[in-house]
């Protein structure tokens, strides 16, 4: 697993790498129906999908969400797919949320050996500008760096070797 963080300009950028040992197809499967997300979220983010998407994404496709952002505070998320190229990667953007910005591409590539190398790319940016990320930045920023975390070693568990 590898997951860094950087901030340029007041945008943080995640990047974390994971190979499973899956097929690019299972993986785009998984990973392109919606409601695995609340089986990757840790629990302790109180994540829910609150509308209810088809089984599989699609250009344009709105999700809805609770999540818990602080200790009992939850925030609605909605997300739309803004790109989407099949067993290549897709992009999925906050519309309204807890964020200033979300963007993040998931990538999927075929590895030699038959498994597949998964990249996360997300970059955000907190509301309220400096205030914002004086205010929560440290928190908000390892918080994020925790959900990959905890999802690499989830997608370890439901994917064992």
């Amino acid at each position: 697993m590898k997951i860094n963080i950087k901030k340029q300009s007041g945008i943080y950028t995640l990047t974390s790498e994971q190979i499973l040992p899956i097929s690019l197809e299972k993986a785009w499967e998984f990973f392109t129906h919606p409601n695995n997300l609340d089986r990757i979220t840790p629990k302790e983010m109180q994540f829910k999908i609150t509308n209810n998407p088809p089984d599989k994404t699609y250009l344009g496709q709105i999700i809805t969400y609770k999540i818990g952002i602080l200790p009992m505070v939850k925030s609605n998320w909605i997300t739309e797919i803004t790109h989407f190229e099949d067993q290549k990667f897709f992009v999925d953007e906050q519309r309204f949320g807890p964020y200033a910005m979300w963007h993040h591409e998931h990538h999927f590539e075929a590895t030699e050996d038959g498994r597949v190398k998964m990249t996360d790319i997300v970059n955000f940016k907190l509301p309220l500008g400096v205030f914002g990320d004086l205010l929560a930045g440290f928190y908000v920023k390892n918080k994020v760096k925790f959900i990959f975390e905890s999802r690499f070693k989830i997608l370890e568990e439901i994917f064992k070797s």
